[in-house]
């Protein structure tokens, strides 16, 4: 327990420009004191202690504002920064070095049972307010941008964003670590290509009447004809 706190600690030094001290991550960071009510809750539940284990985590979520199920299975070094809002199901599966803000839900789509909340990779970079539901694999080094909602697999060292998330970067253009800034826009993206669509359509609507309009004036003017000759 004291190597998996040292440990968390280490990572959170590594990564949060904020922390200044060891002694500080210690006393004030509500995502590690988390995370370490967790690991015991989660001893006692693998020991068929159930009831003292949700105890314990509801205790958590009342001093955090952070779930964690005493079920899931979390690797070392797991970093929720701020972490107010953040829920982990039960059987969700997390591996080492992860990284996720507040509002995170790594949740199930229903009341089926089984494995029914997401794995999350190694290293994978979760923003704010992100929604992974259903029993589904995050790989190793993604990012899941700030907001999205995951509903498919998503590969190794790809970025996902949007509503549903789809990848927007997959292999060799990877997103600087710890940016939540810097992330493409999918949402933006088909906006301007909803707005060229439009602006293509209008262009047409109006070359459209102004070949009714020359095609009426000319009718007018044949009809004019007839009349006089009568």
């Amino acid at each position: 327990m004291l190597q998996s706190m040292r440990e968390d600690v280490d990572h959170v030094m590594q990564l949060d420009p904020a922390a200044r001290s060891r002694f500080e991550v210690y006393m004030t960071y509500a995502g590690l004191h988390a995370v370490w009510v967790y690991r015991i809750a989660h001893a006692l539940h693998v020991r068929g202690v159930t009831t003292l284990a949700r105890v314990l985590s509801q205790l958590a979520r009342f001093f955090t504002g952070i779930e964690i199920h005493p079920g899931a299975v979390i690797g070392k070094g797991l970093f929720i920064d701020h972490g107010d809002g953040v829920v982990i199901g039960e059987t969700a599966v997390i591996g080492d070095y992860v990284v996720m803000y507040q509002g995170v839900t790594l949740g199930g789509t229903g009341k089926e049972r089984g494995k029914r909340h997401p794995t999350i990779g190694n290293h994978v970079l979760i923003a704010t307010g992100a929604k992974i539901l259903g029993s589904i694999t995050v790989g190793d080094y993604a990012k899941i941008g700030a907001g999205s909602v995951v509903l498919k697999p998503v590969p190794a060292n790809s970025t996902v964003v949007g509503i549903p998330a789809r990848i927007v970067v997959l292999e060799g253009r990877r997103v600087d670590e710890m940016d939540q800034t810097n992330l493409p826009d999918p949402v933006s993206d088909q906006c301007e290509m909803l707005e060229d669509r439009i602006a293509k359509l209008e262009r047409h609507i109006a070359e459209l009447e102004s070949k009714l309009s020359k095609a009426q004036g000319k009718t007018l003017g044949e009809d004019s004809n007839v009349y006089s000759g009568l």
